[in-house]
């Protein structure tokens, strides 16, 4: 498939949730899409985000966390924002034909408690958005 469909994760960081998102359609849907993502600003690449995928049998280790590039927000066929911050303040879009949608996930970032408690709120994040995913490569929504 030559002209793949560009599927762009936007979150306020880049750094957790659009990185488990990107991760998991490349994995599962890589043959059917281009995945890129991004974030409002750049916090660098969340060590927990990486061995919570690395469990699931993911290696989003050479990921890098980047700021919103506008050529390609306008060129994408679907933008999905992750966060309430990065749908609110997302830049326009120019391309009239683009599907943008807003799958809100908690911030597991912010979870607070023991290192146990705080595995699971990734852990169940992770899972959240890996099910999304597959409804989205299923079901093209």
């Amino acid at each position: 498939m030559a002209n793949k469909p560009l599927v762009y994760f936007l979150c306020t960081g880049n750094s957790c949730r659009s990185q488990i998102a990107d991760g998991f359609l490349k994995a599962l849907g890589g043959e059917k899409y281009e995945v890129k993502s991004a974030g409002l600003e750049a916090h660098g690449l969340n060590p927990r985000a990486v061995s919570t995928m690395k469990e699931a049998g993911i290696d989003i280790t050479s990921h890098t966390s980047d700021v919103i590039d506008l050529e390609v927000l306008n060129h994408a066929d679907f933008v999905v924002t992750l966060c309430g911050h990065a749908d609110e303040h997302c830049p326009v879009i120019s391309n009239k034909s683009v599907v943008k949608w807003h799958w809100g996930f908690e911030d597991p970032a912010k979870a607070t408690g023991t290192e146990e408690e705080i595995t699971a709120k990734f852990r169940e994040v992770r899972d959240a958005i890996k099910d999304r995913i597959n409804q989205f490569v299923v079901t093209g929504m």
